[in-house]
């Protein structure tokens, strides 16, 4: 199957952020980026008043966590309902300066989910171990 490695997906939407520690909500913007030359991971940007907080993790990840709880580790995902009854996906990052959980609405999380899909089905990611070995060894 031929697929083309230079499409990115996009998606900016509305997130809410609710801090463990602090009592008060914050909403702000996330955009999930998904790069076929990486197809088994989606990078989340979100913005923070000290710049923009890059979280890369599993596509299995959102995939699965719509409908079971999922993760280990620093990023956890699971479906969930807002306090007024929506469908929403929550996604918690755990990083040693804290607990952070966000608010998704389903629909566009499964939008997204769908779009890079699109891209890649599952079952074909594939990686380019040569080109990889390569760079990681041109560092050195």
């Amino acid at each position: 199957m031929e697929r083309n490695l230079t499409t990115t997906t996009v998606s900016t939407m509305a997130v809410q952020i609710a801090t463990v520690e602090a009592e008060q909500d914050h909403d702000l913007s996330a955009d999930f980026s998904y790069n076929p030359a990486d197809a088994w991971a989606v990078t989340m940007r979100l913005s923070s008043a000290n710049g923009p907080v890059d979280w890369t993790f599993a596509r299995s990840l959102l995939i699965e966590g719509q409908y079971e709880p999922i993760g280990e580790g620093d990023v956890h995902v699971w479906p969930c309902l807002s306090p007024t009854g929506e469908a929403v996906v929550i996604v918690e990052l755990d990083s040693p300066s804290g607990e952070t959980l966000l608010q998704f609405p389903t629909r566009v999380i499964q939008d997204f989910v769908h779009a890079s899909l699109d891209a890649v089905p599952l079952g074909t990611e594939s990686a380019d171990v040569d080109s990889w070995l390569e760079a990681l060894l041109s560092e050195g």
